[in-house]
């Protein structure tokens, strides 16, 4: 109890009361405004998200709701909302869309040109598509599974030798073609009498005179499409019963309060060649009527395409990110604007732990308007998937694109995807719980010291989005699936408390170095590449060798400045060539792996600064923007060699 002299003294009885209060005007006028901007901050306040189930028991099973009883295959799941609109992106014209109607219509005249061509409907019979990514290659692949044709995705990295074994191992006879460049190619194997299944060209443009001559010579039809589908041809429909994994993997992720509505646009622009561009469009896009539309075809113009379109949906490979993330940091150069720009994202991530993700707050509108109108304005969501991602960058981009970024995980051989991200889990660093879809399971790994007991393990999984076995190769099938049925992903996996998966380690790309370590390169890659200078990196060790070595491509777009805060000027490839240039590189890489946890034998002793960037054209990355190791190191050996032969000064 306070003493009376500490107590407030109030006015007497007579010149204060509590009725004359309630009476003043001014009093009634602030107590109705604030009553309003209560009313209007209750209604108006951002609320978090609603999980579809417990974030901290992410893995147990719990009953889903089936959103559409009795479809069982992609063709049902596209004429579903045959009544909506599609796609359309030619270069240098503007935004066309064409309804899904057309789109099936056309699929269906095309597949009875298919089949008048003496094409078989049924799952044995392989069509091969050797195209971009275009509208054409939609309808090429529908009018495929309309008579339950099977598609063999072609393209231009999988090299001339690799082309004709996929075509002589399906016995492909058509192969549709976006370009005549393209069938010139396929016409050289035919000639040489290496393919010869081979007995029809379809190309999607006009096509000249000469090569219909050439094909004649070599006993190819060379077709253009409209004329394949002028060919008349009464048939029935053969729905395909061998897509049956696709239904339940739409099930998976369209639960909880992540929905994708008609009015939703997503950009294609990832290689339809490849399972996850696919499920993409069928499992987002496509079973839900919502709209798709094409990049130009040139990777370069990319971002002019994005802000044309302006897509609520953005699928992305980490790549793509990062270098999203570089050029904010990249673009930010004084000291007062960089201050500004992290203390804007921590408190859009306090916004994010708490469940609440917007693009309408303030520091949306004073620091993050910029970038998120560079990719369009309208994003609501992001998928992320094909490699790991760093955690930090994840962390960034979600609170500054104000949009649901979701990781995945998983390869071609189980349909794209096994783990998904859940909705309302905004924490980095793993790649969500099992679909509905798929069994995910640890197995262990005694040589790398990784026990299942131990939740660390090879990553294996089971389901109907599980393939059956690779086409004609009993003895690669026996290595990917066990007897039980489960698919063995050469990932090394950990399950976190609350039932999500981090992937920590590669056990296909694993070396051990002479002193009996071992390795896992793209771990170690994957932390050197949240450097600033560093745009692409190869790490490599050998078994005769104690210690790893790297390739570095700079990124050309921060890397001048970088070079220059450290007092050192030159063009881009003279920077590449400085000795104290790869001094800094090495240093900065060194002590971000440190920051990461890497331990001293995993750090790289020696690099070589590289001026080009690795890319499919020049065959050093796949078409999912994967380096391919064993090209890597054969264009690289000579600076590998010279590296080992040098005597190294070692780093701590």
């Amino acid at each position: 109890i306070l003493p009376d002299y500490l107590l407030p003294s109030l006015p007497s009885s007579s010149s204060f009361s509590l009725s004359s209060l309630s009476r003043s005007p001014s009093s009634l006028l602030g107590i109705g405004a604030l009553a309003s901007l209560t009313a209007y901050w209750l209604v108006t306040r951002p609320r978090p998200m609603h999980p579809p189930c417990d974030l901290n028991a992410q893995s147990i099973a719990v009953q889903v709701r089936a959103l559409c009883s009795g479809i069982r295959s992609r063709h049902g799941l596209f004429t579903r909302h045959a009544r909506v609109y599609l796609m359309i992106l030619k270069p240098g014209e503007p935004y066309q869309w064409i309804s899904y109607t057309e789109v099936a219509e056309q699929a269906q005249v095309l597949g009875s040109g298919l089949l008048g061509k003496g094409c078989q409907p049924n799952p044995e019979q392989f069509i091969g598509i050797f195209a971009q990514n275009r509208p054409e290659w939609i309808i090429s692949e529908l009018a495929c599974y309309t008579f339950s044709m099977a598609v063999v995705p072609l393209y231009d990295t999988l090299g001339e030798e690799a082309m004709v074994h996929i075509l002589n191992l399906a016995e492909i006879s058509l192969v549709i073609c976006d370009k005549e460049e393209k069938a010139e190619s396929l016409l050289g194997n035919k000639e040489k009498g290496v393919t010869p299944t081979l007995s029809c060209l379809v190309i999607f443009n006009d096509c000249s005179d000469a090569i219909v001559e050439r094909g004649k010579n070599c006993g190819v039809e060379i077709l253009e499409l409209t004329q394949l589908m002028h060919i008349q041809l009464v048939c029935h429909l053969y729905y395909p019963l061998c897509n049956r994994f696709m239904y339940q993997f739409f099930l998976s992720i369209s639960q909880g309060s992540f929905f994708i509505r008609q009015e939703d646009v997503s950009i294609s622009y990832l290689p339809l060649a490849h399972m996850f561009e696919r499920m993409i469009q069928v499992v987002s896009m496509f079973c839900h009527g919502a709209r798709v539309g094409f990049y130009q075809g040139d990777i370069s113009l990319l971002m002019d395409d994005i802000k044309t379109l302006k897509p609520t949906f953005f699928p992305v490979v980490p790549r793509l990110l990062n270098r999203i993330y570089d050029k904010i940091l990249g673009s930010v150069t004084s000291p007062l604007r960089r201050a500004v720009l992290h203390y804007a994202v921590r408190r859009k991530q306090a916004e994010l732990s708490s469940g609440v993700v917007r693009n309408n707050s303030l520091w949306d509108r004073l620091v993050f308007n910029r970038i998120q109108a560079n990719l369009g304005g309208n994003l609501r969501f992001i998928l992320t998937a094909s490699a790991p991602i760093s955690p930090t960058v994840l962390s960034f981009l979600r609170a500054t694109l104000g949009c649901l970024i979701f990781e995945g995980y998983g390869q071609t051989e189980c349909t794209a995807g096994c783990t998904f991200s859940m909705p309302g889990d905004w924490s980095a660093g793993h790649v969500g719980a099992p679909l509905p879809c798929a069994m995910v399971k640890l197995v262990d790994i005694p040589d790398m010291n990784y026990y299942a007991k131990n939740g660390e393990g090879e990553i294996c999984i089971r389901g109907h989005s599980v393939f059956r076995g690779y086409l004609k190769d009993e003895e690669k099938t026996a290595e990917a699936l066990d007897s039980d049925g489960w698919l063995h992903s050469g990932d090394v996996g950990q399950w976190l408390l609350n039932g999500t998966l981090r992937i920590i380690d590669r056990k296909k790309h694993i070396f051990k170095l002479s002193q009996g370590e071992y390795i896992a390169p793209e771990r170690i890659e994957n932390v050197y590449m949240r450097c600033v200078p560093v745009l692409q990196v190869f790490v490599h060790g050998d078994s005769l060798k104690s210690h790893l070595i790297g390739i570095v491509v700079p990124d050309p777009e921060v890397f001048n400045d970088w070079v220059k805060e450290r007092g050192i000027i030159g063009s881009y490839k003279e920077l590449c060539q400085h000795p104290d240039v790869k001094k800094a590189v090495l240093e900065d890489m060194t002590a971000i792996g440190k920051e990461a946890g890497l331990k001293s034998f995993e750090q790289v002793k020696d690099l070589h600064l590289h001026p080009e960037m690795f890319s499919v054209s020049n065959g050093l990355l796949t078409p999912t923007l994967k380096s391919r190791r064993v090209d890597i190191r054969r264009v690289f050996q000579e600076q590998i060699t010279n590296m080992y032969r040098i005597k190294l000064k070692r780093y701590p």
